[in-house]
């Protein structure tokens, strides 16, 4: 169920940035499977699938650093990174897959409604080249004038960096740009570059968005259309 707490004026937004995983795609699976393929190459036990999905959100490094209990040796953290990332590399489309709705509502707010095209844009905290990769697989890519991932800059989000060289780059101003996401992260994204935000409460991260407010919530990414329906905008 849509739920609004500002209602966004869909007119007026001509960027839409979207978070990667747990908005646009389920990669749960093929992250948790890489996750403990690196565990018991470094001899310990896995984890549940649920478990590590909670550890999901801050980059690939942070993921790696959780899972392995936050361990002051950063060689060991180095070397489960490697690990996770050459099995990932791999594997990374084993079972990920495009959520219910998300290309129905990608052609509905491809355009506003006037018949002006809308730019929209990839901002993950995954790595660029597999964000790319996993985007040209499932069909993404063509949506999108940009994708940036989470070493693309020396930031990540929650920082608006990204977000804001998004926003330069389409030409337009913070308040006609809209960052879709199931964490706090891309709500406190939204939140410091000055834009709107629609949290994801499907996604990987949505225990997150209890303790932040976006400006509506969706249980669906066919929400996504519903919220920017001009009708919506001006109730």
């Amino acid at each position: 169920m849509l739920h609004v707490h500002n209602p966004i004026p869909a007119e007026s937004i001509r960027l839409i940035a979207f978070d990667l995983d747990g908005t646009l795609i389920d990669s749960q699976k093929d992250l948790a499977n890489s996750i403990n393929e690196m565990l018991l190459q470094l001899h310990r036990q896995p984890l549940p699938e649920e478990i590590i999905a909670t550890y999901v959100g801050d980059g690939v490094g942070m993921l790696v650093r959780r899972a392995l209990g936050d361990p002051a040796d950063e060689h060991l953290v180095e070397r489960g990174l490697d690990l996770f990332l050459a099995y990932y590399r791999e594997h990374k489309l084993d079972h990920t897959y495009v959520y219910p709705g998300v290309f129905d509502s990608l052609d509905a707010l491809r355009t506003i409604a006037d018949g002006e095209p809308r730019k929209m844009a990839v901002l993950t905290n995954k790595p660029v080249n597999p964000a790319r990769a996993i985007c040209d697989a499932l069909g993404l890519s063509p949506y999108f004038f940009q994708i940036y991932g989470g070493n693309s800059f020396g930031t990540k989000k929650p920082d608006p960096e990204g977000l804001n060289t998004l926003i330069a780059e389409a030409g337009v101003a913070p308040g006609e740009t809209l960052m879709i996401g199931d964490s706090d992260n891309d709500i406190l994204t939204a939140r410091r570059a000055g834009t709107w935000s629609i949290g994801c409460r499907f996604g990987l991260s949505s225990h997150t968005l209890e303790n932040i407010h976006s400006d509506c919530m969706v249980d669906s990414a066919l929400e996504w259309a519903i919220a920017l329906d001009p009708a919506n905008s001006k109730k």
